[in-house]
């Protein structure tokens, strides 16, 4: 008979979990306080959700501190790990997640706002993102990944549009594909170690000198369909201009931010440490996805005559652009791919809530769409102020000098260069030109051309509510602002990467 083994909370380190449990007892809360008391205001939810996140944060700041005085944290049987990565990754997700949240308070048409269960569900999937990236263990990214995306389906289909369901649909079943794959690939992975361990699993196959490569390189494909489908890598981005159409605006901008970071994180904690063993096959077939990703995604945003399709498909030749640096594979590339992805996120999320400005419940007869480019023309004559801040928005995502992008894509070629990663640095700048023409095409829409006024003499106007334009603001002093802090921002984020080994 065994002995009982005795275990101390002390040994737990449950102070690894705090993160991920405030956002999910914030969502039990919520539906509690449902139950008791239905129908009240949203504000309430908003205070709540707000509250519980910045909590969270505040948890995080602690949990950095700790980590830079005493290392990695691992905790609850060695399954949680914080560290460098996972504490940066919980900064984006945390942080953007307080920039969006009040966007709740915003017009009353956004129908999704009036239901608790959008707050709680929104909570839920932020413990997922968290759960995804504090961990090296595969099970528990999987538990992650499905906790944050079955949440993401619903808060999709609660726009209630009809397009709204199509896209939950389509994302959906692309999530549910790449989760299959996902299992398979772990499978694949803990049949050939024991172990489901990312770190025991690079252990056990450098022992074995990759014997097994075969075996690997299947393992491999796997995670890397599954991958490439939540990051919406060319070919398998295709869900992602409809879904992002689909879903309201600034949904589209938080989902082009926050479910990204988190897979990056994992595929950087899978697939480097394959690379920097010498599977040369993973090399070509990443270098491969990241030009076509950057390049093809180019191409069909320069034809697109919808905004927020256009921005749609920026989104994925960004995610071309980062994925950069988890081939190349260094800390120097590694550190700016997150000053990269933080400074993404205040243009980003800014850029998407701009297309929230307007009320039209019907479109004009000269609009094709509800963000076509004609519903732009001449917004410099009927709201100047809007159209300066979308204008240098666009700008930064061109990664034009001094604006926020332009840093993080400087020092992200750099590193290709540094690494002897010429070609693709070049590639890499000529599609930054590239981009440069479909940003330009929205400024020139803006201040060079005459407003369209319909039959009806409707005329797009720019209305926002105070939360709204309180959100844009800090995106746009984070976007133009930026060089200011750039090194020190640099600093900080190298030094909890390089102390993760990575």
């Amino acid at each position: 008979m065994l002995a009982p083994v005795n275990v101390s909370l002390e040994s737990l380190n449950l102070m690894t979990l705090a993160p991920m449990l405030i956002p999910i007892i914030g969502a039990l809360i919520i539906l509690v306080i449902d139950m008791l008391k239905g129908g009240l205001d949203k504000s309430l939810y908003v205070v709540l959700s707000l509250l519980f996140l910045i909590m969270d944060f505040s948890t995080i700041v602690d949990a950095s501190s700790i980590f830079m005085k005493d290392g990695t944290l691992m905790g609850v049987f060695d399954v949680m790990l914080i560290d460098g990565l996972a504490i940066l990754s919980q900064f984006i997700i945390v942080g953007a997640s307080i920039l969006f949240i009040p966007l709740a308070l915003s017009h009353k048409r956004f129908h999704e706002f009036a239901y608790p269960e959008f707050f709680a569900l929104f909570l839920f999937m932020i413990g997922g993102f968290q759960f995804m990236v504090a961990t090296d263990n595969l099970i528990l990214v999987f538990v992650g990944l499905e906790t944050s995306s079955l949440a993401l389906y619903t808060l999709i289909a609660m726009h209630n549009r009809d397009k709204s369901f199509e896209a939950a649909v389509k994302y959906f079943t692309m999530g549910a594909l790449a989760a299959g794959l996902y299992s398979f690939g772990a499978m694949v992975f803990y049949a050939l170690t024991g172990s489901v361990e990312i770190s025991k699993i690079a252990a056990v196959l450098a022992a074995n000198a990759y014997a097994d490569l075969a075996y690997v390189l299947i393992g491999v494909v796997f995670m890397l369909a599954a991958f490439a489908f939540k990051l919406s890598l060319v070919p398998f981005h295709t869900w992602a201009p409809d879904v992002y159409e689909g879903s309201s605006a600034a949904m589209a901008g938080y989902m082009s931010i926050v479910p990204k970071i988190a897979a990056f994180v994992v595929a950087m904690r899978l697939f480097e440490f394959l690379i920097h063993s010498g599977v040369v096959w993973l090399e070509i077939v990443l270098y491969i996805f990241v030009i076509v990703t950057m390049t093809a995604a180019n191409i069909w945003a320069l034809v697109q005559t919808d905004v927020k399709r256009m921005l749609a498909y920026s989104s994925v030749s960004h995610a071309g652009f980062v994925m950069a640096a988890i081939l190349i594979g260094t800390t120097q590339s590694n550190s700016a791919l997150f000053l990269y992805w933080i400074l993404f996120s205040f243009t980003n999320l800014g850029s998407f809530s701009m297309l929230w400005i307007s009320r039209q419940k019907h479109l004009p007869a000269y609009q094709s769409s509800d963000h076509s480019y004609d519903k732009f023309a001449g917004m410099i004559k009927t709201a100047p102020i809007a159209a300066t801040i979308m204008g240098l928005f666009m700008l930064s995502l061109a990664g034009i000098p001094p604006f926020a992008l332009f840093w993080g894509k400087l020092y992200l070629i750099s590193s290709a260069v540094t690494s002897g990663y010429t070609v693709l640095a070049l590639i890499m700048a000529l599609n930054s030109a590239i981009a440069g023409y479909y940003y330009v095409k929205l400024i020139v829409f803006m201040f060079m051309k005459e407003p369209i006024v319909g039959n009806d003499g409707h005329m797009y106007v720019a209305n926002a509510t105070k939360p709204l334009r309180t959100i844009i603001g800090i995106a746009a002093i984070g976007t133009i602002f930026a060089f200011l802090a750039i090194n020190p921002l640099l600093e900080f984020v190298t030094s909890f990467v390089y102390n993760s080994g990575y």
